[in-house]
């Protein structure tokens, strides 16, 4: 059996748009029944809210959009992540500026934009943190929805 491909999300503090991004792969590689060959984590470039769960108004729109059983605890990215994980993926390019700045030489992960495979061609995903109510994650969600959907489509077989 072949080894799992294995995908990271990142945003700069794991508790928005990366669990969100995480939670809708998750679900996806389970109703797609490929678990036994994909494999998704999500991570911070930042430690401020390490150990701590998603944003109540991420784990709202997951809830209300039928992700139920996703849970999550905030962690940093490490080196070790860019050598065991295929695709490392940023939610905008301040994210990408700081994953390329961190790659390690001669490490597999790609590093790309999720946005990058939305078929709408919205390439960034915004974070909606300091927004004052939850229309920012509702939009994160259906921008990660398009873009791992289409992800899916072009890198299985």
């Amino acid at each position: 059996m072949a080894p799992k491909k294995k995908v990271l999300m990142i945003c700069l503090g794991n508790i928005c748009r990366s669990p969100i991004a995480e939670a809708v792969f998750a679900d996806y590689i389970n109703k797609m029944n490929l678990t036994n060959s994909w494999e998704v984590e999500s991570a911070a470039l930042i430690g401020y809210h390490t150990g701590k769960g998603p944003d109540r108004r991420a784990m709202s729109v997951l809830r209300e959009k039928g992700i139920n059983d996703y849970c999550h605890k905030a962690r940093p990215i490490t080196e070790e992540d860019f050598h065991n994980f295929d695709w490392i993926f940023g939610m905008d390019e301040d994210n990408i500026d700081e994953l390329e700045s961190m790659k390690p030489n001669k490490s597999k992960a790609q590093i790309e934009l999720l946005g990058k495979y939305d078929p709408k061609g919205e390439l960034i995903i915004r974070d909606p943190y300091y927004d004052s109510d939850s229309a920012g994650f509702y939009k994160a969600y259906e921008q990660c929805v398009r873009s791992v959907a289409s992800f899916l489509e072009k890198n299985t077989s």
